[in-house]
């Protein structure tokens, strides 16, 4: 089978590349990569117009159009689409907690507005379409993962159906990522300013620790390198939400630490996981990435039965409780490199 060939990274120039959820944290710093790496336009779609204009007014680049609309509307999505050579999908609901309360509205925005991004790029002539996902797709315990897993098999469904599309549909997957919106880190900085203690749910839970501009480094090696149905994720220290915690207050107050126990959360795990052993095993070792192929088979179900995957029970998951650890000097050193902690450094 002939797939299209991934795109190269001069092929960014001149192009105009369409981002959903484009006012969020991950848009906002996609949008300014990729105004610097010479594209034509950036199409920024969202339902949010406050922080539209917000951005609008930040960015102040004419090659900048914003489209206001919502994931569910596939009639909405597709004017930010018409002439879009590539689209970045991050639109999302993605708050947990809110998720396990109203299931439903994940469903309609991660499952039913993916497939009508996936879509509405193939109809609109889109080159190639990277989705964003998370570590809790694997082994999801809450609606929030539940529903982006299903995100990931829509993708990867259409590029099993779908062989001779001239579309390439990937996935990524990432961990938490630091001082984006909604992350404790912000929480943790207002709690210092307001002079409380740092609330944890669990001080032994470990999380994956990555950068927004790591993020980027992701779907960029994803955009760069896929095949159709790909799955990648970047390799990612971790921590406890303890050690987390203790390293920003060390590096914002001079005080002892005040930390405060406050349980788990609804639909919360106490480790992440980026790849099950599933996946791990048929990995493919890209140095500072995984990617996992896509599994092509069709519905002959004859090779379930003479193929095995031996190897399966003897690779451990590739988990936030298993890989590089971080203590809390290696944690700071991490911080450091965030933009909005090293603005907070400044003030003091």
């Amino acid at each position: 089978m002939n797939h299209p060939a991934p795109p190269h990274a001069e092929d960014l120039a001149g192009a105009t590349v369409a981002i959903t959820g484009g006012t969020g944290s991950f848009g906002a710093v996609m949008a300014r990569h990729l105004l610097e790496e010479g594209v034509a336009q950036v199409n920024v779609f969202s339902r949010d117009e406050a922080k539209q204009d917000l951005m609008r007014r930040s960015f102040n680049d004419e090659r900048m159009r914003f489209f206001l609309g919502d994931v569910r509307d596939a009639d909405s999505v597709r004017p930010a689409f018409t002439g879009a050579d590539f689209v970045f999908h991050a639109a999302a609901l993605k708050q947990v907690p809110s998720c396990e309360f109203f299931p439903q509205q994940a469903v309609k925005t991660n499952i039913v507005g993916s497939h009508n991004v996936i879509e509405t790029a193939a109809a609109s002539g889109v080159r190639a379409l990277v989705c964003l996902s998370t570590d809790k797709a694997v082994y999801p315990v809450n609606a929030m993962g539940m529903s982006k897993a299903l995100m990931e098999k829509t993708a990867q469904a259409y590029a099993r159906n779908n062989p001779t599309s001239g579309m390439t549909v990937s996935v990524t997957r990432y961990g938490n990522v630091l001082y984006s919106r909604g992350s404790v880190i912000p929480a943790f900085v207002a709690q210092l300013h307001a002079g409380q203690p740092l609330t944890l749910t669990e001080p032994t839970m470990t999380r994956f620790l990555m950068s927004l501009q790591e993020s980027v480094e992701l779907v960029k090696h994803a955009f760069l390198n896929a095949r159709p149905g790909d799955l990648f994720v970047k390799k990612a220290p971790a921590s406890t939400v303890d050690t987390l915690a203790r390293a920003v207050w060390g590096l914002l107050s001079e005080d002892e630490p005040d930390v405060r126990v406050i349980g788990m959360r609804h639909g919360e795990k106490l480790h992440e996981t980026l790849l099950s052993r599933e996946e791990f095993v048929k990995a493919e070792d890209q140095g500072d990435f995984f990617r996992v192929p896509l599994d092509d088979r069709g519905l002959q179900y004859e090779k379930y039965f003479t193929e095995g995957e031996d190897a399966v029970s003897h690779v451990a998951d590739y988990a936030s409780d298993n890989t590089e650890r971080l203590d809390v000097a290696a944690t700071q050193a991490l911080l450091r490199t965030i933009p909005e902690v090293v603005e907070e450094l400044a003030r003091r």
